[in-house]
């Protein structure tokens, strides 16, 4: 246990972090639900949905859940479990804390990867394209974000602190460059790259009016589903807006809003999800369509019911 603490440790108390523990548990809540009715809804929705392009969205939403978990039980323990003042139960929080930060990016990064494989490398390779490829690109990616953010464990950097979260400490100056670095700007420019390639690609086969990499509708459809890809990492990473500037800054409140807007950037990513994948939002319109026509019909029905009833009564008198 070390209760060392800088500056701007010692001016947060406990108080200051049940608004922000409250407002991150209610987004966790809903980011969670919304991440499991999209699991369900690829389940379910056979096999329109049973696609590689699903299959990596649901990678998504399960690196989203758990991550959701793990901010909330980061809380847990800061205001209810207080007695748990070990350092390395710390070091674990915040390695699974890390790790998930790592899932949720990471995932991204393999979601526009498998549209280059699918863009560009679907003719010449097509095992590329194939569920077992994607298979063992999500292994690839889950074996990455365990590997990441090992430091966070194997180094005594985070450390437990009476009113603090189980982060690395601002103090350890190199570990938190990496952080950034390692879990945010890498695969985000990574993925930024990937997206300038295939749009490069596409429009110099459109200039030659060949069929180089796919028909042109297909390439359109490959640079609308990247286009979402881009459009979430900038959601996700507009979250992490406020650390970046606490880091630069070391300001209280700014720190404060940090801790809600990345569970928050998670929910919308999930909604925007529903909306902007086309088949999922599809088949979305299709079911509440079928409640709207069922619940006139059952209303229709009763009523029904209620004029035999009220008949028979009069018969009977």
């Amino acid at each position: 246990m070390s209760t060392t603490q800088s500056a701007i440790e010692a001016s947060i108390s406990l108080q200051d972090y049940y608004l922000p523990a409250a407002f991150s548990g209610v987004i966790s809540l809903i980011a969670i639900s919304i991440s499991i009715m999209i699991l369900i809804l690829v389940r379910r929705s056979k096999p329109r949905l049973h696609t590689v392009r699903h299959l990596l969205i649901c990678n998504t939403s399960i690196a989203s859940i758990l991550y959701c978990i793990s901010q909330s039980l980061n809380y847990v323990f800061l205001i209810f479990l207080r007695s748990d003042t070990s350092d390395m139960s710390c070091r674990i929080r915040g390695y699974i804390s890390y790790l998930s930060m790592c899932a949720v990016i990471y995932s991204f990064l393999i979601q526009s990867v498998s549209r280059l494989f699918i863009s560009l490398y679907s003719s010449s390779h097509k095992w590329l394209t194939t569920f077992r490829a994607h298979y063992v690109l999500i292994l690839i990616q889950w074996i990455a974000v365990i590997l990441i953010p090992l430091p966070a464990l194997v180094t005594t950097d985070i450390r437990y602190r009476p009113t603090s979260m189980c982060f690395v400490a601002l103090r350890f100056f190199a570990h938190v460059v990496y952080t950034y670095v390692a879990y945010y700007t890498i695969p985000a420019l990574t993925i930024c790259l990937i997206y300038v390639y295939i749009f490069i690609r596409v429009k110099k086969a459109s200039r030659r009016a060949q069929i180089t990499i796919r028909s042109t509708n297909s390439s359109k459809r490959d640079l609308e589903v990247l286009r979402n890809i881009f459009i979430y990492l900038i959601i996700y990473l507009s979250g992490g807006i406020p650390s970046i500037l606490f880091l630069l800054t070391t300001n209280r409140i700014i720190f404060l809003i940090s801790m809600v807007t990345i569970s928050l950037a998670v929910a919308i990513e999930k909604v925007m999800t529903l909306l902007m994948d086309r088949d999922m939002r599809q088949i979305m319109m299709g079911l509440l369509r079928i409640r709207t026509r069922i619940g006139p019909m059952e209303n229709s029905l009763t009523a029904a019911r209620i004029v035999d009833n009220l008949y028979t009564i009069q018969q009977t008198k």
